[in-house]
C-alpha cells in the first residue's frame, strides 16, 4: 500500500484500500461473502489512508475490532510499526488475540498474568515479528514500562487503539485513572500515527470529553462530525444508532429475596442459549449460584476474586454452552466476547449506561432464535444501598490530598503505598486511585520503590468533583426512572446515550414483544427462604500486621502469631436474607436494644453448625464494648452465657472515648493504632481457656484481631470470634 507520505492520495489509492480491506475483512470473519459497511470502511480509511484520529461510537457486536485489526494489516503492509491496543480486561485481550490470529495478524500482550514473558516479547517487537501488542491500562503507570518501553513504542507503532474509550472520561460509568495516562501519549505520538478510540457507551458529554482529549497534539484540537475531511489534524467523530436489534428487554418486579431468587430457578432453563446472571456484590455471586446448582441448574460463579486460571476456564465454558449461565459481577459484562441467549440483572447497576454496557454481552451471535436474546432485569430494595457503597469511595476530600501531597514532599525516598498508609486515612484503593490521578495531573510520580512529589502546583477542583457526583446521582435516578417507566425500555435507554435517532423498538415488555412469567413456584420459594435464612459466614483471621506500623510508634510486624482463630457472622450486611434484618438494625436511626428474636435464633444456629469446628468448647465469654449499641452487644453476650452456661469474664473495653468508634478504618495501619489507643482487656482471662469473643459487626477485623492477641497475652489457649454482621 502506498504511504500518505511519500504519494498523494488518489482515487486509485483510495480503491485499492478498499480492495485489500475487503480481503483482510474475510480472512478475519472466515467468511468469503463478508464486506465491509460504509461507516467501517469510513473509520478504515480515516486510520489506514489519511492517517488521522478517530472516535468509534457504536453498539456491540457492529464491528469495532474488524475495524482496528483491517486497518492494522493496510498499515503494516505499507511498511507501519505495530499496533498498540489499550484494552482493560484480560478476557477482551483473549478474545482479540484469537481474532487477530484468525487474519494472519501476530497478536502477544503484556499483562499482570505474563511477567516472565515481558522481554521475550519486547525483543520480538524490536525485530519486526509482532503486529499487534495489546497493553492493559495500568501498564501505562508502570515505572519500568512507562519510562522504558511505552516512549519506544510511542515512536514506532504503527497505530494507537483505545478500547473502552469512555474509560477515559471522569464522566463515563466507568472511569479509571490509568486511562488518564493515555492524553499525555496522545500528545508525544509523532505525527502521522493514526490513532483509534471506540466504545459502545458514550453519551454526548462522554463523546464530547473523549474527542476533545483524542484531539491533543501539536497542533490545535479540532473535531469533525461525519464523514472524513482533507485534514489529519482533524478527529472524526462516528456515531451509530445504538439500537440493538436482537435485544428484548424486560422488568420483572417481585417483593422478596426468596420471590427473585425462585424466578431465576424456575425460569432460567426458559431462557435461550447460555448467558450471564449479573449480581451486584462477590458474594451474591456464590449465593445465588449455590441456590441455582441446588435446583439442579448447571451455573457457577464468577468475579474478580475468581483465580485467573479458573476465570479463563469458564469464559471458555460460557462460550461453548457448557453451562447455562455464569452468575458474575460486572467482572465479566465489559469486553467479553460470546453468542449469548440471554443476560438476567439480579440487581440494577447505578446508571442507564452501565447498564447497557452490560446487556451489551447478549445477542451478539448468528446462532440465536428468530426471537433473538432475552434480557431481564430484577431490582431489589437494597440496590440503592449498595449504590451508596459505591458512591463513598469516590475522590477524597482536599485536606486527605493535601495530606498525601505532604507526606510525599517531607520525605527523601519514595513512599510505597503501604507506607503512605500510615500517613493517610485511605484505604488501599482509595489511595492508589487518587495517586494515579495525581500522577498524571502531574503533582506527583510513581518511581522504583512507590511515589515521590514533583512540587509542581496542583488544584484540588472541588467544583468538578462536585459535578461528577450530581451528575452520578442523576444517574441514578434515571436507572430507578427505567424500573417504572410504561415507554418502550430500549428507547429509554438509547435517550440516556443521546442516540439522535431513537425509536420504539416493538421488542420489550412495554412494547409488547416479550412476556415474562412473575409466576414463582412454592417449591422454589420454599428452598429459596431456608438457603437465605440458613446463617453463617466464616471469618477468615488476619495473619500478617500492616507494614510500616513502627512509623506510628507500634512494634508490630509480620506474622501474626497469636492471633484469632476462624470465627463466625450471623451474615453479610449485603446478603439477601439475614442481610435484611441485619441492615434495618445497624441503620443510624435504628434506636439500641437487645438482639431481635429472630436474629438470636440465627446466632443458635450458627453456634450449632459451628461446633464440630471446634478444637475445644469455648469456656469463657469477653464481650467488645460498644459506644453506640452497648445494650445490644451485652444482651448478645448475656444470652450466650446463659445458653452455654459459660461465665463473660472479660471486656475489651473503651480505654479513650476521644478516638471515634471508626478511627482509621479506612486502611489497616491506621485501623490497627486507633484500635490500640481506644481499647484495652478488662478482666481474668482463665489460664488455658478457650474464649468467645463477642462484638456486633466486623468491618476490618482488625478489632477482633488486637483483642484476641490481648486475650491470648493474658493466657488463653484460643479465641473464636463472633460476630452478628459482617462488612465484606
Amino acid at each position: 500500500m502506498t504511504s500518505l507520505t511519500d504519494h498523494p492520495i488518489t482515487d486509485d489509492v483510495r480503491r485499492d484500500a478498499r480492495a485489500g480491506a475487503e480481503r483482510h475483512l474475510r480472512a478475519l470473519v472466515g467468511r468469503d461473502d463478508a464486506v465491509l459497511r460504509e461507516d467501517q470502511w469510513a473509520a478504515i480509511e480515516a486510520l489506514a489512508v489519511d492517517r488521522r484520529r478517530a472516535l468509534v461510537v457504536q453498539r456491540t457486536g457492529w464491528g469495532k475490532s474488524a475495524v482496528y485489526f483491517v486497518a492494522t494489516k493496510l498499515l503494516r503492509e505499507g511498511g507501519a510499526g505495530p499496533t498498540v491496543i489499550v484494552s482493560p480486561l484480560l478476557a477482551l485481550m483473549r478474545n482479540q488475540i484469537a481474532a487477530a490470529e484468525r487474519a494472519g495478524i501476530r497478536a502477544v500482550t503484556i499483562n499482570s498474568t505474563n511477567i516472565d514473558q515481558w522481554q521475550p516479547i519486547h525483543d520480538q517487537i524490536h525485530a519486526g515479528e509482532v503486529d499487534v501488542l495489546l497493553v492493559s491500562p495500568e501498564r501505562l503507570n508502570n515505572p519500568g514500562f512507562r519510562d522504558e518501553v511505552l516512549p519506544r513504542l510511542a515512536a514506532t507503532c504503527g497505530l494507537l487503539v483505545v478500547d473502552e474509550a469512555h474509560c477515559i472520561s471522569d464522566w463515563g460509568h466507568d472511569f479509571r485513572p490509568d486511562y488518564r495516562r493515555l492524553r499525555t501519549l496522545l500528545a508525544e505520538l509523532p505525527a502521522g500515527i493514526p490513532v483509534l478510540a471506540t466504545t459502545a457507551t458514550a453519551n454526548a458529554r462522554v463523546t464530547d470529553d473523549v474527542a476533545e482529549q483524542l484531539g491533543v497534539h501539536a497542533g490545535a484540537p479540532l473535531v469533525e462530525e461525519g464523514p472524513p475531511g482533507p485534514s489529519r489534524d482533524q478527529v472524526l467523530v462516528q456515531r451509530g444508532t445504538l439500537d440493538r436489534e436482537s435485544l428484548r428487554l424486560g422488568v420483572v418486579q417481585l417483593k422478596t429475596p426468596e420471590q427473585r431468587l425462585a424466578w431465576l430457578a424456575d425460569h432460567l432453563s426458559e431462557q435461550p442459549g447460555s448467558g450471564i446472571v449479573h449480581c451486584l456484590t462477590v458474594a451474591a455471586t456464590q449465593e445465588v449460584a449455590g441456590y441455582l446448582r441446588d435446583r439442579g441448574l448447571h451455573v457457577a460463579a464468577y468475579s474478580g476474586q475468581t483465580e485467573p486460571d479458573e476465570r479463563h476456564a469458564l469464559e471458555q465454558a460460557l462460550v461453548d454452552g457448557k453451562v447455562k449461565a455464569l452468575v458474575a459481577t460486572s467482572a465479566l459484562g465489559m469486553g467479553f466476547d460470546a453468542s449469548l441467549g440471554f443476560v438476567i440483572n439480579l440487581g440494577a447497576p447505578q446508571s442507564p449506561v452501565a447498564y447497557y454496557q452490560q446487556v451489551g454481552r447478549a445477542g451478539r451471535g448468528t446462532s440465536l432464535p428468530s426471537s433473538g436474546a432475552t434480557v431481564v432485569l430484577l431490582p431489589q430494595i437494597e440496590d440503592r444501598d449498595i449504590w451508596a457503597y459505591f458512591a463513598s469511595l469516590g475522590f477524597p476530600r482536599e485536606e486527605q490530598v493535601r495530606e498525601t501531597l505532604a507526606a510525599l514532599a517531607e520525605s527523601e525516598r519514595p513512599l510505597s503505598t503501604a507506607t503512605l498508609e500510615t500517613r493517610v486515612e485511605l484505604g488501599r484503593n482509595r489511595l492508589e486511585s487518587m495517586l494515579k490521578v495525581l500522577d498524571v495531573d502531574g503533582a506527583v510520580q510513581r518511581v522504583q520503590g512507590g511515589w515521590v512529589a514533583t512540587g509542581r502546583p496542583w488544584h484540588y477542583d472541588a467544583e468538578r468533583y462536585a459535578r461528577v457526583a450530581e451528575a452520578r446521582e442523576r444517574e441514578q435516578q434515571a436507572m430507578l426512572g427505567y424500573l417504572t417507566t410504561d415507554q418502550c425500555r430500549m428507547r429509554y435507554l438509547r435517550d440516556q446515550l443521546d442516540d439522535p435517532d431513537s425509536a420504539d423498538c416493538g421488542r420489550c415488555d412495554n412494547c409488547g414483544g416479550l412476556t415474562l412469567s412473575t409466576s414463582v413456584s412454592d417449591a422454589a420459594v420454599t428452598e429459596a427462604e431456608h438457603r437465605l435464612s440458613r446463617p453463617g459466614v466464616t471469618l477468615e483471621p488476619r495473619r500478617m500486621w500492616p507494614t510500616a506500623l513502627a512509623n506510628l510508634g507500634l512494634d508490630l510486624k509480620g506474622k501474626i502469631a497469636d492471633g484469632a482463630e476462624p470465627g463466625r457472622a450471623v451474615a453479610r450486611l449485603t446478603d439477601l436474607g439475614h442481610g435484611q434484618a441485619l441492615r434495618a438494625l445497624f441503620r443510624e436511626d435504628t434506636p439500641d436494644g437487645p438482639v431481635p428474636p429472630g436474629l438470636a435464633q440465627a446466632v443458635m444456629e450458627v453456634m450449632k453448625d459451628w461446633s464440630p469446628e471446634w478444637t475445644a468448647r469455648p469456656d469463657a465469654i469477653v464481650v467488645v464494648e460498644s459506644a453506640t449499641r452497648p445494650t445490644l452487644t451485652r444482651d448478645l453476650a448475656d444470652g450466650l452465657s446463659r445458653v452455654m452456661q459459660v461465665p463473660v469474664v472479660g471486656t475489651w473495653a473503651i480505654r479513650d472515648a476521644s478516638v471515634p468508634p471508626r478511627a482509621g478504618q479506612a486502611n489497616s495501619a491506621q485501623r490497627v493504632a486507633a484500635v490500640r489507643r481506644r481499647g484495652g482487656l478488662d478482666g481474668e482471662i482463665p489460664a488455658g481457656a478457650t474464649v468467645l469473643l463477642v462484638d456486633d459487626q466486623v468491618a476490618s477485623g482488625w478489632t477482633l484481631t488486637v483483642a484476641a492477641t490481648a486475650i491470648r497475652a493474658a493466657g488463653a489457649a484460643g479465641v473464636l470470634p463472633l460476630v452478628l454482621a459482617t462488612q465484606s
